[in-house]
């Protein structure tokens, strides 16, 4: 294994870059987007093992929001004491935190775990993404994002197909103990990036109550959208509750933010137009595609009876379109130095691909959704590659770090509020379209068409209507993300790097 010294690597002229910075990054990413939906597949059989199943779904919310508050405080610190650095000890902590959820004992204890597995995870993502702007020229940026996009996206995809194969075959807690030969691997291939030493001043301190405000912040947010997600109205005292925390949190963050010599969140950088504008565009593409996902295998499995093994390699083309359309957007920044033409048009693509499977996927054949469905994916593609590079390169090499975590929290953010408001659309228009749909549909998730059989066939035509409307109605949502996502585009200053 070569190590290059810090001092005699010139990324511009060095050979085989691609083979040197890429598998390095690669891999950390894989490792933390996999494991934000790994679980998910293993859920029934933690609940089984475990028991307290009314708890289980913090095993996933706890590393959501520990992932979220720390993309950009990895970033932050990123800049300040080296990127790589920083990455040894997130993979540290990860596999540390993987080993703890393999033991766990109880619900409650997996949940505390995966909140240490998600503080490893969000420095995970934010740093590969910055270590690319360290390491690769800005022109050629676009290429290597646009590859890291594509693993992103595969890896939220692949996780619940591998975990119900590691739970299957060798039990839940494998689904932890394989992040111990990965991260190890890891660790060797980060060797090879060059060390870069971070800007510390002599005056720098670390802003604790920026980040307590933050934590503040955040928490209470995602917590209260998973509680909407799932609509149940005894919870929505609690929702309010959260929000209203959240909503002081956030004014007090603000204004500490505005006068601390060394903010958490910088808000003269993400001030920018350039910046915000980009920043809005991941939130954007996370709330589009991850509610998406989200929902599409619950949609296939009530309206077209598919398995659990049918629904998962139906996803395969979506993650497919997106990789392909993330290696050619690439490819034309890298060749053209143009950047927001390219979501400007693939976001206005996907817009009229969601309208169409929206307003018309119940009477369309499952070939025909999945073709709209994957041509949408293709032109979703187009999205977080030029929003990486564009951030990075209007950042500057001294905020990289914060420039990455940025992009990382607001796609976060989106994907939580998305799947969040999908989720309450859909179960609040079953019940308000008929109070026997919500049931029902809980039964046709567990049991498929067989749920039908215990009703008259002019009540399985009720049923059937309001469960259409009910996701024509939820699915809307997903072409206005798009849509303002297309904005967002066309109205950003950067058009070429």
């Amino acid at each position: 294994m070569t190590i290059i010294p810090s001092g005699s690597f010139d990324p511009a002229k060095t050979p085989g870059l691609f083979k040197l910075v890429f598998p390095s990054v690669m891999l950390p990413m894989f490792m933390a987007v996999s494991d934000s939906t790994i679980v998910a597949s293993a859920l029934p059989a933690m609940a089984a093992s475990l028991g307290d199943v009314e708890r289980v779904s913090w095993v996933v919310v706890a590393y959501l929001v520990a992932a979220t508050i720390a993309a950009p405080v990895y970033g932050y610190l990123g800049d300040v004491f080296g990127r790589r650095r920083l990455m040894f000890f997130a993979l540290a902590l990860f596999m540390g935190a993987s080993v703890l959820c393999a033991l766990a004992p109880s619900v409650l204890w997996l949940a505390a775990a995966r909140v240490l597995q998600g503080f490893g995870g969000g420095g995970l993502m934010s740093l590969s993404q910055a270590l690319i702007g360290e390491v690769v020229p800005p022109r050629q940026r676009g290429h290597y994002q646009s590859y890291l996009a594509t693993v992103a996206t595969v890896s939220a995809v692949f996780g619940p197909v591998a975990g119900g194969f590691l739970t299957e075959h060798l039990g839940w807690k494998s689904i932890f103990l394989i992040n111990l030969p990965l991260g190890l691997v890891a660790c060797g291939l980060m060797f090879r990036i060059p060390h870069r030493a971070g800007v510390r001043h002599e005056q720098w301190s670390f802003d604790t109550p920026g980040l307590f405000y933050f934590v503040s912040f955040i928490a209470p947010v995602l917590i209260a959208m998973e509680q909407l997600r799932r609509f149940d109205p005894s919870t929505a005292p609690q929702a309010i509750a959260l929000f209203a925390l959240a909503a002081l949190a956030l004014v007090l963050l603000l204004r500490r933010e505005r006068v601390a010599a060394a903010p958490l969140l910088p808000l003269g950088l993400l001030a920018q137009p350039v910046i915000w504008r980009a920043n809005g565009l991941a939130v954007c593409h996370g709330a589009t595609l991850t509610a998406l996902v989200a929902f599409l295998p619950i949609y296939l499995r009530v309206t077209h009876g598919l398995s659990a093994s049918q629904m998962g390699l139906l996803l395969v083309p979506i993650s497919i379109g997106i990789g392909v359309g993330s290696i050619i957007t690439g490819r034309l920044v890298t060749r053209t130095g143009r950047t927001m033409i390219f979501p400007s048009w693939g976001l206005s693509g996907a817009t009229v691909c969601l309208l169409i499977f929206a307003l018309f996927g119940a009477a369309m054949t499952l070939t025909q959704v999945m073709v709209v469905l994957t041509a949408g994916s293709l032109f979703m593609g187009t999205v977080m590659a030029v929003v990486q590079v564009t951030v990075q390169s209007a950042a500057g090499r001294k905020a990289l770090g914060t420039a990455a975590g940025s992009v990382q929290f607001s796609r976060t953010v989106g994907a939580a509020f998305g799947t969040a408001l999908l989720g309450s659309i859909l179960f609040a228009t079953l019940a308000f379209a008929d109070p026997d749909a919500p049931a029902m549909f809980g039964k046709l998730v567990d049991t498929g068409a067989a749920a039908f059989a215990v009703l008259s066939p002019a009540r399985q035509t009720a049923i059937t209507e309001a469960i259409a409307f009910a996701f024509r109605l939820a699915f809307v949502i997903l072409p206005l993300f798009t849509g303002i996502g297309v904005l967002l585009a066309l109205t950003n200053p950067s058009r070429r790097i």
